[in-house]
């Protein structure tokens, strides 16, 4: 009986698929494309991740981590503890603040520095205040920002065309960083600029930002004409395929006044698009 039953227990053993080893199996490189069929490529080895994005990345960073400034470095941090009633519930950024927008920008608009209670409570350059309120509807209207206002990071505002930052990335007391503080902030403005590859116009937000951005200019090489050029609204300089613009800040203290107006800021915005397209 027991002979009887081994040839279906063979076949029943023969029958069940055979597991293979991982070892076992053949390689990639060794097995032949059916007729028509493309020999499939080797796995190419994983890339470091590199360009624009990392370069932004890497430079953000390095600005909220900035501690040139004792003075600033308290201020913003007392800020961030103490708060304004309104904002009690909030966790301030507390920290200098980084640029902001499109890394191709041609548009470069530069401030004075963050506000207490608006960009070094959100963390993002003149946003939380009304000073970003005026300045981002504008950019708005010349088509550089999809929505026109700007209240937190996550908001889900973009800028296309345009960058914005400032001469000082730390909440000065007083709302007043002393000339030496700038000074240790225009590094940050060097490798911004050489990360801003593509911008051809500043438009500067007041005299200190205008006076900042100068300095850049004569840094990485530009001949400024003499007598310096002096701030003012609408003041023009072109050096090259570069160009500067200056425009009131967007201060409460000029557009509650109405030394700056939404169509003064719109002139500005329509002339440096003129500048940066050449």
């Amino acid at each position: 009986m027991s002979r009887a039953r081994e040839p279906r227990e063979r076949s029943a053993r023969a029958s069940r698929p055979r597991r293979v080893r991982e070892d076992a199996r053949p390689a990639l490189e060794n097995t032949k494309p059916a007729p028509g069929e493309r020999a499939p490529s080797p796995a190419k080895p994983a890339r470091r991740r590199s360009g624009p994005a990392t370069e932004f990345a890497a430079l953000e960073r390095r600005i909220v981590a900035c501690e040139r400034c004792p003075r600033l470095v308290a201020w913003c941090r007392e800020v961030a503890a103490t708060k304004r009633k309104a904002y009690a519930a909030e966790t301030y950024w507390g920290r200098p603040v980084p640029g902001f927008g499109d890394p191709t920008a041609r548009v470069w608009i530069l401030g004075l520095a963050p506000g207490a209670h608006g960009a070094n409570r959100t963390g993002r350059v003149f946003t939380g205040d009304r000073s970003g309120d005026f300045l981002y509807a504008g950019l708005f209207r010349a088509g550089l920002a999809n929505q026109p206002e700007s209240r937190a990071r996550d908001d889900g505002l973009a800028l296309a065309g345009a960058w914005v930052s400032s001469a000082g990335r730390c909440a000065p007391p007083g709302n007043h960083p002393t000339a030496e503080e700038l000074d240790a902030c225009a590094a940050h403005l060097a490798d911004e600029s050489r990360a801003l590859a593509r911008w051809r116009v500043i438009v500067a937000l007041g005299g200190i930002a205008w006076d900042a951005a100068l300095r850049l200019l004569a840094h990485a090489g530009a001949e400024l004409p003499r007598p310096r050029p002096k701030f003012a609204h609408g003041a023009e300089l072109v050096l090259g395929d570069r160009a500067l613009l200056g425009c009131y800040h967007v201060s409460q203290q000029n557009t509650f006044t109405g030394r700056l107006t939404p169509a003064m800021l719109d002139r500005v915005l329509a002339r440096a698009d003129v500048l940066a397209r050449g």
